[in-house]
């Protein structure tokens, strides 16, 4: 091969080499693109839609008694409340802290079933409330027993909903929190229908 050959021969695969540089500087790595892909489009379920933290901050010092009581108020009546601070005291404390801030004015009861009534969700859908450690006890969750609902993890329970049952539910006793009990009004609560409203919380 001559001299001029040669000098062609390189020039080629010069440019040849320049090219592929080129070429390949212009692609996405398929890794990298489908890793964003999936982050992009990870949607959350209803599960993931509640809140990592509660929506108030505990303060140990709120003042809570044996004494202390509640009364719910509503369109068909007043639902009067005795509390279990010594069984449940950051559940109570936490109830109480949300009632006094007047968290759940105006929320709902968004389930009615035969045997309990929910509310409190600020979703007003049963997804809503934030997370709080469960306050297990050995309170019977019998006739007007105030619990806190939760999901899957025992452990965790929602800061925000509550419910009450309207008829004995010892089925409960044991994986949910029971923290006061209904002494005056079960007739309002046979009476709630879903989305009636809660008034108001008022802390005696």
């Amino acid at each position: 091969m001559g001299k001029v050959g040669m000098i062609t021969v390189l020039i080629l695969l010069g440019l040849f080499t320049v090219y592929v540089i080129n070429n390949n500087a212009t692609k996405v790595e398929p890794a990298t693109e489908n890793s964003t892909l999936s982050l992009s489009f990870q949607a959350p379920s209803q599960a993931q839609t509640v809140n990592l933290t509660p929506s108030l901050t505990l303060n140990p010092s709120t003042n809570v008694s044996n004494e202390m009581t509640a009364v719910i108020k509503t369109d068909r009546g007043d639902i009067s409340i005795t509390f279990y601070p010594e069984d449940a005291p950051n559940t109570v404390v936490n109830f109480v802290q949300k009632a006094r801030s007047g968290f759940y004015n105006n929320l709902i009861f968004h389930r009615v079933e035969d045997w309990v009534i929910q509310g409190g969700d600020p979703m007003s859908n049963g997804t809503g409330g934030g997370k709080m450690p469960t306050e297990l006890n050995n309170k019977p969750f019998v006739v007007g027993s105030l619990g806190v609902a939760r999901g899957q993890d025992i452990k965790i329970s929602n800061d925000a909903q509550f419910f009450i049952t309207k008829k004995d539910s010892q089925f409960l006793n044991g994986p949910y929190a029971n923290f006061g009990i209904v002494t005056k009004g079960m007739e309002v609560v046979n009476k709630i229908q879903i989305g009636d409203k809660i008034l108001g919380i008022k802390i005696n």
